[in-house]
């Protein structure tokens, strides 16, 4: 389910429950309103507000932190990618096909992860067998290396390439952190009973149900962008390309 459904989803029990609590109010024996069964509740739900706070909050640091991981992977990668060109640029022109295609595949993976609607690898002419990162890091070490120069070149060309197939690892790795479903609905149970809790309580008004709409809105946000964080190269919140656009511009240069 995309986040915007699951936000909608907390709108609609979060405000729901309140509008239920209200209508509960209304019907419940007034020995059940009294000041003793009141702070009950509000102990009670107090202990609930309290952990719902903080999980959301953990879910939300935790979505940041693997967003802000997988923004530095992809800045190294580039700046990996730039330093690998450079450097079999370096070493003589014998290198010009390997440079091609890096290139070559560095416009084909930034078309499969950031456009709406992939590029067929076709028509970047690039095929599965030869114009591949693994490719790529098996032709540098074949290279003859002749001089001294050209073999501490080949060295270093291949150590920069071998991170670069790292970092694209490390970017597969944060991929698999979404959050669990058991605790987006334990989250959601939660956040329900609290504001039922709170139209229980209040008294029917406008301004109550203003601000219990506005609260029920606010909740609903944060899980939403939350959830976007968690999606990190779709929806509204993405990862920039714009590191790895740039250094494909810089590549065969």
């Amino acid at each position: 389910m995309k986040p915007l459904w699951i936000g909608i989803v907390v709108f609609i029990c979060t405000f729901g429950g309140a509008l239920f609590g209200m209508w509960l109010r209304g019907i419940l024996p007034v020995h059940h309103l009294r000041d003793e069964s009141r702070d009950t509740v509000r102990l009670g739900i107090g202990l609930v507000a309290t952990l719902t706070a903080l999980v959301l909050g953990l879910m939300t640091a935790s979505a940041k932190s693997s967003f802000d991981g997988l923004n530095t992977a992809i800045k190294n990668i580039a700046a990996d990618v730039i330093a690998t060109d450079r450097l079999l640029a370096r070493y003589g022109p014998e290198t010009e096909d390997i440079r091609t295609t890096l290139k070559r595949a560095v416009a084909n993976r930034i078309d499969e992860t950031w456009s709406q609607q992939p590029i067929p690898a076709g028509k970047l002419d690039v095929t599965k067998a030869t114009e591949t990162g693994e490719w790529v890091v098996d032709q540098i070490r074949a290279l003859k290396a002749p001089t001294d120069a050209q073999r501490l070149l080949r060295s270093r060309a291949l150590d920069q390439a071998e991170l670069v197939l790292r970092g694209r690892w490390v970017v597969l790795g944060e991929l698999g952190t979404a959050i669990p479903w058991p605790f987006l609905v334990v989250l959601v149970f939660w956040l329900t009973i609290t504001f039922m809790s709170f139209g229980l309580q209040a008294p029917s008004n406008a301004t109550v149900l203003a601000v219990l709409l506005l609260c029920a809105l606010s909740v609903a946000g944060a899980v939403f962008l939350t959830l976007e964080m968690d999606g990190p190269f779709d929806g509204l919140i993405q990862v920039s390309p714009e590191p790895v656009r740039y250094a494909l511009t810089r590549l065969g240069l």
